[in-house]
C-alpha cells in the first residue's frame, strides 16, 4: 500500500496514511475534536472527575488498536501541519465488535470497567444497524479547531473515498453522526440517512455512503 492516499488539487494540501510517529499528534487532535461529543460525555461520565483522563485513554487505545490491526488512518496536512484526520475500520476479521483482548485489558485499566463495557456496547449497536454486509466504518473524523470552516473536512472525505476505492470488496462507508451539523456535513458528502440509533442517553444518525446506489430505498426507522 502506497503511503500517499491522494494528492489533492492544492499543492500544499496532502492526505497520507499515518505513521506510528504521528499517533501522539493524532490523539491530541482527536481529543480536542471529541471533548464535547455527546456519546463520549455519556460513556465516560463527563460530569464526573477524571473525564478527560478517561477520554484520553480511550482515544490512545483506540489508535493503538487501529495501528496494530493495520486499519486505515489518514492524516490531512497543510504544508507540514496536520489539520485533520480520519480513522476507518476496514471490513476484515482483524477488528471486530468484540475487540482485541489487549485493547480490552488496557481500556479496563485506564478507563474503567463500565466505560469499557459501554464503549463496546455502543460499537456493537451501531455496527449491527448498518444495512451492509461488508463495509468500512468511519470511527473518527476531525479537523483542527484552528482550521475549521475552510473546506478541509471535504478534503478528508475525498481521502476516505479513495480508501474505499482501494478496497473493492467494501460496499460503502458507515458513520454515526451525533449532532445535526455533522448530519448535514455527511449529507453534503452524499451519505444517506439510515435511521436514528440511541446509545445510552444519546441519539445519533446512522448514515451510509454507498459504493453503488441501492436498488431500493432504505426505510428510515427510528429507534
Amino acid at each position: 500500500m502506497e503511503n500517499t492516499v491522494s494528492q489533492l488539487r492544492e499543492p500544499e494540501i496532502r492526505a497520507t496514511y499515518l505513521s506510528a510517529e504521528e499517533l501522539t499528534l493524532t490523539a491530541s487532535l482527536l481529543f480536542q475534536a471529541y471533548h464535547d461529543d455527546p456519546v463520549f460525555l455519556d460513556i465516560f461520565n463527563g460530569d464526573k472527575a477524571g473525564y478527560e483522563q478517561r477520554l484520553r485513554a480511550s482515544i490512545r487505545e483506540e489508535l493503538n488498536a487501529f495501528w496494530q490491526a493495520e486499519q486505515p488512518m489518514v492524516g490531512l496536512y497543510l504544508g507540514e501541519s496536520m489539520v485533520g484526520v480520519a480513522c476507518l475500520n476496514s471490513p476484515d476479521e482483524r477488528v471486530s465488535s468484540n475487540r482485541l483482548w489487549h485493547w480490552r485489558l488496557k481500556m479496563l485499566l485506564s478507563a474503567g470497567y463500565f466505560s469499557t463495557k459501554h464503549m463496546i456496547e455502543k460499537e456493537k449497536k451501531v455496527m449491527s444497524a448498518v444495512p451492509l454486509k461488508t463495509f468500512h466504518m468511519l470511527s473518527f473524523i476531525a479537523v483542527h479547531p484552528l482550521h475549521q470552516h475552510h473546506g478541509f473536512g471535504h478534503y478528508l472525505m475525498a481521502a476516505v473515498n479513495t480508501v474505499l476505492e482501494t478496497h473493492k470488496g467494501s460496499e460503502g462507508v458507515a458513520v454515526y453522526a451525533t449532532s445535526g451539523k455533522f448530519r448535514t456535513f455527511f449529507e453534503e458528502a452524499n451519505y444517506q440517512f439510515i435511521k436514528d440509533v440511541t446509545v445510552g442517553k444519546v441519539s445519533g444518525a446512522l448514515m451510509v455512503y454507498y459504493r453503488e446506489k441501492p436498488t431500493k430505498s432504505i426505510p428510515a426507522n427510528v429507534e
